[in-house]
Protein backbone atom coordinates (compact mmCIF):
# COMPACT_ATOMS: atom_id res chain seq x y z
CA UNK A 1 0.00 0.00 0.00
CA UNK A 2 1.36 3.57 -0.98
CA UNK A 3 0.25 6.78 -0.69
CA UNK A 4 -1.71 8.83 -3.14
CA UNK A 5 0.35 11.92 -2.36
CA UNK A 6 3.91 10.37 -2.79
CA UNK A 7 3.77 7.50 -3.82
CA UNK A 8 6.13 5.87 -0.99
CA UNK A 9 4.92 2.88 0.90
CA UNK A 10 2.76 4.08 3.89
CA UNK A 11 3.94 3.56 7.35
CA UNK A 12 2.17 0.75 10.04
CA UNK A 13 0.61 3.86 11.74
CA UNK A 14 -0.75 5.22 8.47
CA UNK A 15 -1.57 1.82 7.70
CA UNK A 16 -4.04 2.01 10.65
CA UNK A 17 -5.27 5.04 10.19
CA UNK A 18 -6.13 3.76 6.64
CA UNK A 19 -8.28 1.12 8.00
CA UNK A 20 -9.92 3.14 10.44
CA UNK A 21 -11.07 5.72 7.93
CA UNK A 22 -12.19 3.20 5.32
CA UNK A 23 -14.41 1.22 8.14
CA UNK A 24 -15.70 4.42 9.50
CA UNK A 25 -16.58 5.32 6.18
CA UNK A 26 -18.64 1.44 5.42
CA UNK A 27 -20.82 2.13 8.73
CA UNK A 28 -21.22 6.04 8.40
CA UNK A 29 -22.32 5.59 4.38
CA UNK A 30 -24.39 2.46 5.28
CA UNK A 31 -26.10 4.25 7.78
CA UNK A 32 -26.33 7.92 6.42
CA UNK A 33 -26.43 6.95 2.96
CA UNK A 34 -23.76 8.81 0.92
CA UNK A 35 -24.49 12.13 0.77
CA UNK A 36 -23.21 11.28 4.44
CA UNK A 37 -19.60 14.04 4.81
CA UNK A 38 -16.08 13.14 4.66
CA UNK A 39 -16.19 15.14 8.58
CA UNK A 40 -18.35 12.91 9.86
CA UNK A 41 -16.52 9.86 8.35
CA UNK A 42 -13.31 11.76 10.51
CA UNK A 43 -15.43 11.94 13.62
CA UNK A 44 -16.59 8.32 13.22
CA UNK A 45 -12.94 7.19 12.84
CA UNK A 46 -11.37 9.51 15.76
CA UNK A 47 -9.36 11.37 13.34
CA UNK A 48 -8.52 14.80 12.03
CA UNK A 49 -9.83 15.49 8.40
CA UNK A 50 -6.43 16.38 7.41
CA UNK A 51 -5.91 12.68 7.75
CA UNK A 52 -8.60 11.09 5.86
CA UNK A 53 -7.56 13.65 3.08
CA UNK A 54 -3.94 12.18 3.06
CA UNK A 55 -5.20 8.97 2.18
CA UNK A 56 -8.32 9.88 0.25
CA UNK A 57 -7.58 13.12 -1.15
CA UNK A 58 -11.76 13.47 -2.77
CA UNK A 59 -15.06 11.54 -1.57
CA UNK A 60 -15.29 10.05 -4.73
CA UNK A 61 -11.68 8.08 -3.83
CA UNK A 62 -13.20 7.25 -0.43
CA UNK A 63 -16.54 5.59 -2.02
CA UNK A 64 -14.23 4.02 -4.74
CA UNK A 65 -11.97 2.22 -1.90
CA UNK A 66 -15.33 1.51 -0.01
CA UNK A 67 -16.51 -0.39 -3.08
CA UNK A 68 -13.10 -2.21 -3.39
CA UNK A 69 -13.10 -3.35 -0.09
CA UNK A 70 -16.50 -4.60 -0.24
CA UNK A 71 -16.16 -6.62 -3.66
CA UNK A 72 -12.30 -7.93 -1.90
CA UNK A 73 -14.10 -8.84 0.97
CA UNK A 74 -16.97 -10.87 -0.68
CA UNK A 75 -13.94 -12.78 -2.89
CA UNK A 76 -11.98 -13.59 0.57
CA UNK A 77 -15.40 -14.92 1.40
CA UNK A 78 -15.91 -16.97 -1.30
CA UNK A 79 -12.20 -18.04 -1.39
CA UNK A 80 -12.48 -19.15 2.38
CA UNK A 81 -15.44 -21.51 1.51
CA UNK A 82 -13.99 -23.26 -1.29
CA UNK A 83 -13.07 -26.08 1.60
CA UNK A 84 -16.53 -26.54 3.16
CA UNK A 85 -17.86 -29.58 3.87
CA UNK A 86 -21.27 -28.79 2.28
CA UNK A 87 -20.22 -27.25 -0.89
CA UNK A 88 -24.28 -26.32 -1.39
CA UNK A 89 -24.81 -24.61 1.24
CA UNK A 90 -21.36 -22.70 0.43
CA UNK A 91 -22.56 -22.03 -2.81
CA UNK A 92 -26.04 -20.80 -1.99
CA UNK A 93 -25.21 -19.21 1.42
CA UNK A 94 -22.81 -17.12 -0.34
CA UNK A 95 -24.84 -15.92 -3.06
CA UNK A 96 -27.30 -15.16 -0.47
CA UNK A 97 -24.26 -13.21 1.05
CA UNK A 98 -23.84 -10.90 -2.03
CA UNK A 99 -27.38 -10.06 -2.60
CA UNK A 100 -27.50 -9.17 1.20
CA UNK A 101 -24.69 -6.39 0.01
CA UNK A 102 -26.31 -5.14 -2.96
CA UNK A 103 -27.84 -1.95 -1.74
CA UNK A 104 -24.39 -0.76 0.09
CA UNK A 105 -22.84 -1.73 -3.37
CA UNK A 106 -25.69 0.39 -5.45
CA UNK A 107 -25.52 3.18 -3.27
CA UNK A 108 -22.10 3.70 -3.65
CA UNK A 109 -21.80 2.95 -7.33
CA UNK A 110 -24.85 5.59 -7.91
CA UNK A 111 -23.10 7.99 -6.27
CA UNK A 112 -19.79 7.32 -8.03
CA UNK A 113 -21.90 7.56 -11.24
CA UNK A 114 -23.40 10.75 -10.45
CA UNK A 115 -19.48 11.81 -9.74
CA UNK A 116 -19.08 11.01 -13.34
CA UNK A 117 -16.68 7.84 -11.93
CA UNK A 118 -16.77 4.57 -13.96
CA UNK A 119 -17.45 1.77 -11.04
CA UNK A 120 -16.85 -0.90 -13.03
CA UNK A 121 -13.52 0.42 -13.88
CA UNK A 122 -12.99 1.63 -10.81
CA UNK A 123 -12.89 -1.99 -9.44
CA UNK A 124 -11.57 -3.80 -12.23
CA UNK A 125 -9.24 -5.46 -10.03
CA UNK A 126 -11.64 -6.40 -7.43
CA UNK A 127 -14.11 -7.94 -9.51
CA UNK A 128 -12.50 -10.95 -11.54
CA UNK A 129 -11.21 -12.44 -8.01
CA UNK A 130 -14.91 -12.19 -6.79
CA UNK A 131 -16.18 -13.76 -10.31
CA UNK A 132 -13.21 -16.82 -10.14
CA UNK A 133 -14.26 -17.45 -6.36
CA UNK A 134 -17.69 -17.51 -7.14
CA UNK A 135 -16.83 -20.14 -10.10
CA UNK A 136 -15.13 -22.33 -7.72
CA UNK A 137 -17.91 -22.70 -5.36
CA UNK A 138 -20.33 -23.18 -8.52
CA UNK A 139 -17.86 -26.01 -9.67
CA UNK A 140 -18.03 -27.52 -6.27
CA UNK A 141 -21.36 -27.44 -5.90
CA UNK A 142 -22.23 -29.29 -9.71
CA UNK A 143 -19.65 -32.07 -8.53
CA UNK A 144 -21.79 -32.69 -5.01
CA UNK A 145 -24.90 -32.79 -7.40
CA UNK A 146 -26.34 -29.69 -5.56
CA UNK A 147 -26.89 -26.80 -8.92
CA UNK A 148 -27.90 -28.26 -12.27
CA UNK A 149 -24.93 -29.23 -14.58
CA UNK A 150 -26.10 -27.24 -17.60
CA UNK A 151 -25.59 -23.87 -15.24
CA UNK A 152 -22.31 -21.97 -16.44
CA UNK A 153 -20.65 -18.81 -14.68
CA UNK A 154 -22.02 -16.54 -16.80
CA UNK A 155 -25.57 -17.77 -16.06
CA UNK A 156 -24.93 -17.56 -12.63
CA UNK A 157 -23.40 -14.11 -12.75
CA UNK A 158 -26.07 -13.02 -14.79
CA UNK A 159 -28.90 -14.10 -12.21
CA UNK A 160 -26.77 -12.59 -9.17
CA UNK A 161 -26.24 -9.39 -10.97
CA UNK A 162 -30.27 -9.45 -11.60
CA UNK A 163 -31.06 -10.33 -8.17
CA UNK A 164 -28.82 -7.83 -6.77
CA UNK A 165 -30.30 -5.05 -8.55
CA UNK A 166 -34.00 -5.41 -7.70
CA UNK A 167 -32.44 -5.96 -3.45
CA UNK A 168 -30.99 -2.71 -3.82
CA UNK A 169 -33.87 -1.51 -4.85
CA UNK A 170 -36.65 -3.13 -2.94
CA UNK A 171 -34.63 -4.98 -0.74
CA UNK A 172 -33.60 -8.83 -0.25
CA UNK A 173 -36.59 -10.99 -0.22
CA UNK A 174 -35.96 -14.93 1.15
CA UNK A 175 -39.10 -15.83 -0.97
CA UNK A 176 -37.64 -14.76 -4.55
CA UNK A 177 -34.45 -15.89 -3.21
CA UNK A 178 -36.39 -19.40 -2.81
CA UNK A 179 -37.69 -19.32 -6.48
CA UNK A 180 -33.97 -18.76 -8.25
CA UNK A 181 -32.51 -21.31 -6.05
CA UNK A 182 -35.26 -23.58 -7.08
CA UNK A 183 -34.26 -22.96 -10.79
CA UNK A 184 -30.36 -23.52 -9.70
CA UNK A 185 -31.21 -26.93 -8.40
CA UNK A 186 -31.22 -30.23 -10.20
CA UNK A 187 -34.87 -31.57 -10.97
CA UNK A 188 -36.35 -34.79 -10.07
CA UNK A 189 -36.21 -36.12 -13.55
CA UNK A 190 -32.28 -35.07 -14.05
CA UNK A 191 -31.66 -36.57 -10.83
CA UNK A 192 -33.15 -39.75 -11.31
CA UNK A 193 -31.45 -40.25 -14.78
CA UNK A 194 -27.89 -39.37 -13.36
CA UNK A 195 -28.60 -42.14 -10.21
CA UNK A 196 -29.40 -44.70 -13.34
CA UNK A 197 -26.49 -43.94 -15.22
CA UNK A 198 -24.26 -43.98 -12.26
CA UNK A 199 -26.24 -47.56 -11.60
CA UNK A 200 -25.42 -48.88 -15.35
CA UNK A 201 -21.88 -47.79 -14.97
CA UNK A 202 -21.31 -49.79 -11.68
CA UNK A 203 -22.89 -52.94 -13.16
CA UNK A 204 -21.15 -53.40 -16.35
Amino acid sequence: MTSPASGRPLRADALRNRAKVLAAAEEVFAVQGTSASTEEVARKAGVGIGTVFRHFPTKESLLEAVLVALLERLAEEAGELRSAGDAGAAFFGFFSRVVSQAAAKQAVTEALAEAGVDARAATGRAGPGLKAALGTLLERAQEAGAVRADVGPSEVMALLTGMSYAAGRAGARDDILKIAFDGLRPRPDEAGAEETSTEETSTE
